[in-house]
Order: structure tokens, then C-alpha cells, then sequence
């Protein structure tokens, strides 16, 4: 199963701020002063919430990431308050005459406008990977996950790396250079569009064909080779079971996990008074328990399995003893 020592809490933030650069190279940037920070740094402001790790501990941060600050009062507010700064910073170096000439004058609405379309870019991003993302929070905690990209695509970076450098190349030369940042947009989208076919191709089509029947399937991206897929299935018995997809053909060969799961125990009660239990259960997509040494309980979830990740992606139940699934 895919390897929590791989996996990070959101899309990684070079990707974040690359995307808003192609939109600044796109046209944006002209639409007023300061607009390419706004667009880059607002593509990066809804991950302010990773600050949690200074107060929360253990799995708390789970629960609490890819919420709040991902949805729309954020997304309205957030802005606001980067627009505003950047406003102010424009002014504050007018008053001391160090405003740089070529500079475009500022608009406060317009780069209101543009910090909004920043920081709306990156929960589409974020909901692009398997982690998950809340998009209606506070309304709703309910997650929602994309099962396209893998959270650190360097074939995304390659795309939008060139696109920014033909963009600026173009644009010191003095020839046009919008268009180059369209085409490289359009090249994203066509990747990510690709990509998300290729999921739902796995998630849909394998695991039909022969037993044992998923009773739910999650088609991972995995680092590096995007035309593969780990398919991560529930089986009836409630074991979670992986397999591999090497995008030439569909592999139907199961792999059991790599340690002896337990039947998955009623923690209804439990996480009342357990803290760090309640917020890995509600960030948990794909729960299954294993058997520690001891014969207690380690939670984890199939999309990050990795018993060298406890202290990110697990947690123990000392007080729960395991009770073993059958093999078959």
C-alpha cells in the first residue's frame, strides 16, 4: 500500500505557486500592480493552516488540515486580507519613494480579484489527490478526494516549469507572451483530465472480473509513474487488499497487506473520550486494523500505510485487543 513516509498533507506548494505564476504569465499580471503576488502567494494562503503543528498533536492535525482554511469564507476572506496588504505595502513604499517605476498602478478591486482567483486555484489542486479535502466546511465536514494526481507530480512541475520560462523568454524578447501560458494551461488540463480518466478506468473496470468483489476501491496515483495505478480495495470480509495496475493492462493478481489485519473493532464509545482516535477516524477514508506485537491494535489507513509512520498516518490502541480476519 502506498507509502505514508511519501505522503504530505497537501499539494506541495512549488506546485501551488507555479500555477499561479502560468495565470500571472497568462494575462493576469497586467490587470494591476502587485498582481503576480497576489496570484502566487494567494495560490499558497490556504495552507496557513498547516500553523496547526505549533498546537495540535499526534493525528489531531488530520482533522484539522484541509478545512477551515479551504473553504469558501476562507476563500472570500483570505483575499481580502492579502489584498489589502499588498494594497498597503504599495502605498508604504510610495510614501518613502521606493515604489519601482515600471510598476503597474495598484487597484485595489482588481487585486482583490486576482488574490481570489489565486487562492480559489489551490483547493481544486488539493482535492486532485487522495488525501481529500473539505470543500464546504463549516457548512460541511464532509471530504471530498479527486484520485487523480499523485500529491508531488513532477511531470505537473516539468509542464509548468517550461511554461513559465517560455513565457518570461518570450516576454524579455518583447514578442507575446500570453500565449505560450495558455498553451501550457491547456496542457494541464489535458494532463489532469487524462489522468482522471485513467483513475476511473481502474476504479470502475478492474476489480469487476473476478472474486474476491471490492465493496469499495480506491484507484491511487503513485509517485513518478503517473500511467500507474495501486489499486486499494474492501473486500466482504472487511479486509483492505492492494493491487498493482502498470498501465499496459489490467492486473488481477491481489496482494494481501503486508501485515496480519484484524476484524475492525466497534470504537464508537472509545472515541468519545479519545481525542486522538476521534480525529483519525474522521480524517480516516480507508481504516483497517493490524495486530502489534503485544496483540493490542494499530489503526492505519490503506492510502498511507506505513508501520515506520505512526506518529503521521496511525494510531495505537493499546487498550484493544486484535481480533484476527481470516485469510481467505
Amino acid at each position: 500500500m502506498m507509502s505514508g513516509a511519501l505522503a504530505s498533507e497537501a499539494m506541495d506548494n512549488l506546485t501551488h505557486s507555479l500555477v499561479g505564476a502560468v495565470l500571472g504569465q497568462a494575462g493576469l499580471k497586467r490587470t494591476t500592480g502587485l498582481a503576480m503576488p497576489a496570484l502566487i502567494i494567494g495560490a499558497n494562503l490556504p495552507d496557513v493552516d498547516a500553523a496547526c503543528f505549533f498546537w495540535l498533536e499526534g493525528t489531531e492535525h488530520l482533522a484539522f488540515r484541509r478545512g477551515i482554511t479551504h473553504g469558501p469564507p476562507a476563500l472570500v476572506l483570505l483575499p481580502l486580507a492579502l489584498a489589502g496588504l499588498l494594497w498597503g505595502w504599495d502605498r508604504w513604499q510610495m510614501k518613502r519613494g521606493t515604489r519601482p517605476e515600471a510598476r503597474l498602478p495598484v487597484r485595489f478591486g482588481w487585486l482583490y480579484a486576482m488574490a481570489f482567483i489565486g487562492c480559489l486555484s489551490h483547493p481544486f489542486f488539493d482535492w486532485l489527490n487522495v488525501y481529500g479535502i473539505r470543500l464546504l466546511e463549516p457548512f460541511s465536514s464532509q471530504w471530498f478526494y479527486g484520485d487523480t494526481l499523485f500529491i508531488i507530480d513532477p511531470w505537473l512541475w516539468a509542464v509548468l516549469i517550461a511554461t513559465v520560462w517560455w513565457s518570461r523568454r518570450r516576454e524579455k524578447a518583447g514578442a507575446a507572451f500570453r500565449w505560450p501560458a495558455i498553451v501550457g494551461i491547456v496542457a494541464t488540463l489535458g494532463y489532469i483530465g487524462a489522468n482522471a480518466a485513467l483513475s476511473w478506468s481502474v476504479q470502475r473496470l478492474d476489480g469487476e472480473m473476478q472474486e474476491p468483489y471490492p465493496v469499495a476501491v480506491i484507484a491511487a496515483p503513485v509517485p513518478f509513474a503517473f500511467w500507474n495505478r495501486e489499486r486499494i480495495a474492501l473486500v466482504e470480509d472487511g479486509r483492505w487488499i492492494s493491487s498493482h495496475w502498470n498501465g499496459l493492462a489490467f492486473g488481477y493478481g491481489y496482494a494481501n497487506s503486508k501485515a496480519t489485519q484484524c476484524k475492525l473493532p466497534d470504537l464508537t464509545a472509545a472515541r468519545r473520550t479519545n481525542s486522538q482516535l476521534d480525529a483519525f477516524l474522521f480524517w480516516s477514508r480507508a481504516p483497517f486494523a493490524v495486530r502489534a506485537r503485544d496483540g493490542s491494535v494499530i489503526l492505519y489507513d490503506a492510502r498511507f500505510y506505513d508501520p515506520r509512520a505512526r506518529d503521521r498516518f496511525s494510531i495505537a490502541l493499546p487498550d484493544v485487543k486484535c481480533v484476527e480476519l481470516s485469510a481467505g
